[in-house]
């Protein structure tokens, strides 16, 4: 067996020492064209389109093999006009993602901009008045089961509606709102409860779920205390209170559309500076309560 493998490998590394500067600029460009279009179909109904599209491709091959003629017939006259029908199918995702190439930059775009001031100032809001929130950012990690195990909206993000979903009279306010991209795919959402011992006990539901959530998958989770109107933030199973709007903005825009999570808990962190850790303000705020 390894002497099979062996002129393989000799033939890999021959190869590779063979790279010229022009190779490898070819396979990043091809990398990164295959990155994003993927990027851009995930989530979407283009994904299952292009699941039945490599299906056809791959009985298209068996066909071959097999020397199938009338299969291999039927898939020569469709491939004949396969481009046009990949254009027809793929439409609006194309369409979306020469937009985005179009407007590619190292910052927040205007709209991106837009998003995170409707979340902020709907959570500002909240804050005042003392609703309770959760709003939930989708990353990379998809969050389909979550997000079917609440209501789908499929409505553009803005500040009004945020409100009105969260209000205490709203059918949607139990539960979380899933964002991804530009869209509030659903609300009402159904998240996982941390079940970590560490976390303190005058955390409540939101809390608990908002840190279940980032333990489990990439996302941003974006919670508004209902009794105390505390803003905290939930990446990665750590929590970040007592945010100002301000903060939060800052954050967001870090976490979501620029450098990933190092240098923001480097700047949650220059940020507890303010007092002692959450932890003990948690117990401070209990024992005032029991007062």
């Amino acid at each position: 067996m390894l002497e099979g493998i062996l002129p393989l490998l000799k033939l890999y590394i021959a190869k590779i020492k063979g790279m010229t500067w022009k190779d490898v600029v070819d396979i990043l460009v091809v990398s990164f064209i295959i990155y994003h279009g993927i990027r851009i179909v995930r989530g979407t109904r283009a994904s299952r389109m292009l699941f039945g599209l490599f299906l056809l491709v791959f009985l298209s091959l068996v066909s071959k093999w097999l020397e199938l003629k009338t299969l291999m017939w039927l898939f020569q006259n469709f491939w004949q006009v396969g481009v046009l029908i990949i254009v027809i199918l793929f439409q609006p995702e194309l369409r979306k993602g020469l937009a985005d190439v179009g407007t590619f930059s190292l910052g927040p775009t205007f709209k991106e901009t837009l998003i995170v001031d409707a979340v902020v100032g709907a959570c500002e809001y909240l804050s005042k008045k003392k609703m309770g929130a959760l709003i939930v950012f989708e990353r990379e990690m998809g969050l389909k089961n979550f997000i079917e195990s609440g209501v789908l909206l499929d409505a553009v993000v803005s500040e009004e509606l945020l409100i009105t979903i969260f209000l205490p009279y709203s059918p949607l306010h139990d539960g979380a709102v899933i964002i991804r991209r530009d869209r509030i795919v659903a609300a009402a959402c159904l998240l996982p409860l941390s079940t970590d011992p560490m976390i303190s006990r005058a955390l409540g539901t939101r809390h608990r779920a908002a840190i279940g959530l980032t333990e489990e998958t990439d996302a941003v989770a974006v919670v508004v205390s209902e009794e105390t109107g505390i803003i905290s933030l939930a990446v990665e199973g750590k929590l970040k209170r007592e945010l100002s709007p301000e903060e939060l903005k800052g954050i967001l825009t870090e976490l979501l559309f620029g450098r990933r999570e190092r240098k923001v808990f480097k700047f949650m962190e220059r940020q507890k500076n303010k007092g002692v850790s959450h932890e003990g303000r948690n117990h401070s705020q209990a024992e005032k309560t029991g007062r």
